[in-house]
C-alpha cells in the first residue's frame, strides 16, 4: 500500500515539461536569430556593404528619372520627381551626378559641374559597378548604371562624399535600424512566444485526455485502449505501443484467468475424491492405495504448475555455456529406469560434435525431460525413442501412434492430454517447454512422421557455440 501511495503522490517536474523544453527552444532560437541579425548589421555597417547597395541604389533611381528630348539625348531629371534632386542642387560639392553616352562623352552633368569628377571620359567602366575617387584630398563613392533608350545606351553615374554617407550612416541609418532590430526582437519573443505557448497548449492538450484514460485502465477494463485521432503525429507511435502492450496485457491476464481456472478444476476432482474417501468408514486397503493415487496426482500437477509459473518468469534464467551432449546424457540417465519400464529404448545420435547453447542449464535439462518423458509415454513397448543432437536445433522422435493433424496446434496448450499415454499426467509438462522455449528464444514445435511425432527444437544463430573437441 505505501508503494501504491508513493507512486500516487509523485508530482510531475515542470523542468521536464514537454512544452516548457519546446518553448525553451524557441526562445533560444530566437535569441540566436537576433544575435545574428545584430552580427551581420555590424559586418554589413563595417564593410561598408550597406553604404555599396544605397550607391547602387540611387544610381538606379537616377536611371529612371532620366527626361530625354525629341532626340533621345538626357537633358534633366523629371520635373515631377523634383524632391529626388535637391540634394545634388543644394550640395554641389558632396554629390553630383552626370550621364555618359556608350563612347564616354558626357552629355548631361548636375550642378556640381565635370570638375566634380576626376579628368578622362573613361575614368571608370561603363558598366554596372561602384567606384570611388580622390577630389581635393575627400574620398568619393559612386556607382554607374546602365540605361536604354529608343535603342541606344546610357550610363548614369552617381556620386557623394564619404562624409556625407557617414552622417547619413550614423545619425540616421544606425539608429532607426537599431530601431527595427529592437522591435522585432520584441515582437519575435513576445507575440510569437505567445503563439507558440497557445499552439503548445493546444498541440499538448489530447495527451492530457490520453493520460486521464491511460489512468483510468484497470485489470477490469483491460479491453479499452487509448484514442490516437486527435493525437500529434510525433506522440502516435507512442500511443500505438502503448495500446500493443495493453493488448498483451490483455490476452496475459486472460491466461492467467484461463489458467486458474483450469488449475482450481483440476485439483477440484482429486481432493473431492480424497474427501469423499476420507469420510468413508470403511477400512479397505484398495481405498488406502486410491487415496496414495489421488495425492500422487495433486503433487505432480502442483509441482508441474510451480515448474510452469517458474518457466514463465524470465528473472529466474541464469544462462550461460550449456554442452547440449553431455545434458541429453544425463536426461536419458535420470529417465532410464521409466524407460525400461515401459520396455521402450532410448537412442541419442549426434549429427554435430560437441555442440553448446547459451542457455539455462536447469531450464534446458526440464525442457529436455519433459520432450522424453512424453515421447516415452507414448511409444509403443518394443520401440526406441531417439534424440538427435544437431548444431542449431534437438530433434526428439518416438514410433508411436502420433495425433491428428488437427490436434498439433492443442499440444503446447496448458492442460491438454493426449491420447495413448500411459500415465494421468497433469498436461502442463510440453506447455513448460514452450514456455522455457519462448524465454531463450527457441522455437519448440510438432511434426507427425511415418510412424510417430516428432519435437524439434531449434534455437538461433546467437544462441549457440559449436567448438570442436
Amino acid at each position: 500500500m505505501s508503494g501504491d501511495w508513493a507512486m500516487r503522490s509523485v508530482k510531475p517536474n515542470r523542468l521536464s515539461s514537454l512544452g516548457l523544453k519546446v518553448l525553451a527552444a524557441y526562445v533560444v532560437g530566437a535569441l540566436l536569430s537576433i544575435a545574428l541579425a545584430v552580427a551581420a548589421a555590424v559586418w554589413m555597417v563595417r564593410h561598408d556593404v550597406l553604404a555599396d547597395l544605397e550607391l547602387m541604389d540611387r544610381a538606379g533611381t537616377l536611371a529612371s528619372m532620366i527626361r530625354f528630348d525629341t532626340h533621345g539625348t538626357p537633358v534633366g531629371l523629371d520635373d515631377r520627381e523634383t524632391d529626388q534632386f535637391w540634394l545634388y542642387e543644394s550640395l554641389p560639392n558632396e554629390s553630383a551626378y552626370r550621364v555618359l553616352d556608350q563612347y564616354g562623352n558626357v552629355v548631361l552633368v548636375s550642378r556640381a559641374g565635370t570638375d566634380f569628377w576626376p579628368p578622362g571620359s573613361n575614368a571608370f567602366r561603363l558598366e554596372r559597378d561602384d567606384f570611388e575617387f580622390k577630389r581635393n584630398g575627400m574620398t568619393l563613392h559612386g556607382a554607374t548604371e546602365p540605361l536604354e533608350h529608343q535603342g541606344r545606351h546610357w550610363y548614369v553615374q552617381f556620386a557623394t562624399s564619404e562624409r556625407l554617407m557617414r552622417i547619413i550612416q550614423h545619425k540616421f541609418a544606425l539608429p532607426y535600424m537599431g530601431i527595427g532590430i529592437g522591435l522585432f526582437s520584441a515582437v519575435l519573443i513576445v507575440a510569437f512566444g505567445l503563439l507558440a505557448y497557445r499552439a503548445l497548449n493546444h498541440a499538448l492538450k489530447p495527451l492530457l485526455g490520453i493520460s486521464e484514460a491511460a489512468a483510468a485502465i484497470s485489470p477490469r477494463s483491460l479491453h479499452a485502449r487509448l484514442q490516437a485521432e486527435a493525437v500529434p503525429a510525433e506522440i502516435s507511435p507512442l500511443v500505438d505501443s502503448f495500446n500493443r502492450v495493453l493488448e498483451r496485457l490483455e490476452r496475459g491476464y486472460r491466461l492467467q484467468q484461463e489458467f486458474l481456472a483450469n488449475a482450481a478444476h483440476e485439483l477440484k476432482t482429486p481432493l473431492a475424491l480424497i474427501r469423499a474417501q476420507i469420510e468413508l468408514p470403511v477400512d479397505d486397503p484398495c481405498t488406502r492405495e486410491s487415496l496414495l493415487s489421488d495425492v500422487d496426482y495433486m503433487t505432480r500437477q502442483v509441482q508441474q504448475l510451480l515448474l510452469l509459473a517458474e518457466a514463465s518468469e524470465a528473472n529466474n534464467y541464469r544462462f550461460s555455456l550449456v554442452r547440449v551432449h553431455d545434458l541429453v546424457q544425463e536426461v536419458v540417465g535420470y529417465l532410464q529406469r521409466m524407460a525400461d519400464k515401459a520396455d521402450v529404448h532410448l537412442t541419442v545420435l549426434e549429427a554435430a560434435d560437441d555442440v553448446r547453447w547459451l542457455a539455462d542449464r536447469g531450464a534446458l535439462f526440464t525442457l529436455l525431460k519433459n520432450l522424453l518423458e512424453n515421447a516415452i509415454q507414448h511409444a509403443p513397448a518394443k520401440t526406441a525413442v531417439n534424440i538427435e543432437v544437431r548444431t542449431d536445433k534437438v530433434l526428439v522422435r518416438d514410433y508411436g501412434p502420433g495425433v491428428d493433424v488437427t490436434q498439433l496446434p492443442l499440444l503446447f496448450e496448458r492442460f491438454w492430454r493426449g491420447a495413448h499415454r500411459r500415465d494421468h499426467g497433469a498436461g502442463l509438462g510440453l506447455a513448460i517447454c514452450q514456455e522455457i522455449a519462448i524465454a531463450h528464444g527457441w522455437r519448440l514445435t510438432a511434426e507427425r512422421t511415418d510412424p510417430g511425432l516428432q519435437f524439434k527444437l531449434s534455437n538461433g544463430e546467437d544462441s549457440h557455440i559449436d567448438q570442436q573437441a
